[in-house]
């Protein structure tokens, strides 16, 4: 596995993604979304992952540059993002990842505030050929009303923010505009699959869904480069 940094340009300004690249034939992409913390180690290293799956999987930085040091500036950095801002990042990054890379087909994921733009973008973006948000917001139902890509849908039912209440909204509009989109619930908390927060991480519902977004992924983005030595 290699890593590179990715130059991206949009309207309100410069930003660089975080790249991991396989080490084998590219066949594939995955656009990653951060939490509202930033880029930090731990998503640097689910971008790992997916690279030894077999996969490009490019991370945009959304914030720019800064991290946040605790959860009050996460908040903040969150609510200063413009989600028009975040789309264009992320339209970027699949145009980049295109150019650069030569990805044939692009999925995207994210978590917390990643997994509410990954959720908007597969609703927006018909460059993309699958979604997993993780634990995101529910955008509104007019914009919902417009999912093509499948998606897969990851939530805890002891989320405080993303309530079973959100996601049962989730669920209706899925009925009854008969998108392609499946809902995973799990008895955990939000932020579930982040192993560095050992007071929400659950290693089972973090396990069982890994596997299930890459199964999702080898469906709808076909097998990922066969890594070296496998």
């Amino acid at each position: 596995m290699n890593t590179e940094t990715l130059n991206l340009n949009t309207s309100r300004g410069a930003t660089t993604a975080v790249v991991a690249l396989p080490a084998g034939d590219i066949t594939a992409a995955v656009i990653l979304i951060q939490e509202w913390w930033g880029i930090t180690e731990h998503i640097r290293d689910i971008a790992g992952r997916y690279a030894k799956e077999g996969y490009i999987c490019v991370a945009p930085d959304l914030y720019r540059g800064k991290v946040a040091k605790d959860s009050e500036e996460a908040s903040r950095l969150m609510h200063d993002l413009d989600t028009v801002d975040g789309l264009e990042t992320i339209s970027e990054a699949i145009v980049k990842s295109r150019g650069a890379f030569g990805a044939q087909k692009i999925g995207i994921t994210g978590y917390c505030m990643g997994g509410t733009l990954a959720l908007r973008a597969a609703c927006e973006m018909s460059e993309l050929a699958a979604a997993a948000p993780f634990y995101g917001d529910i955008p509104e139902e007019r914009v919902l009303a417009k999912l093509n890509v499948p998606a897969i849908f990851f939530a805890g039912s002891r989320d405080n923010w993303i309530t079973p209440e959100k996601v049962e909204v989730l669920k209706k509009a899925a009925r009854e505009y008969n998108l392609p989109l499946e809902v995973v619930s799990y008895d955990a908390d939000h932020a579930f699959f982040n192993d560095t927060r050992p007071e929400v991480y659950d290693a089972s519902a973090a396990q069982d869904a890994w596997q299930r977004v890459l199964a999702h992924f080898r469906k709808y983005l076909g097998e990922a480069a066969r890594p070296t030595g496998a």
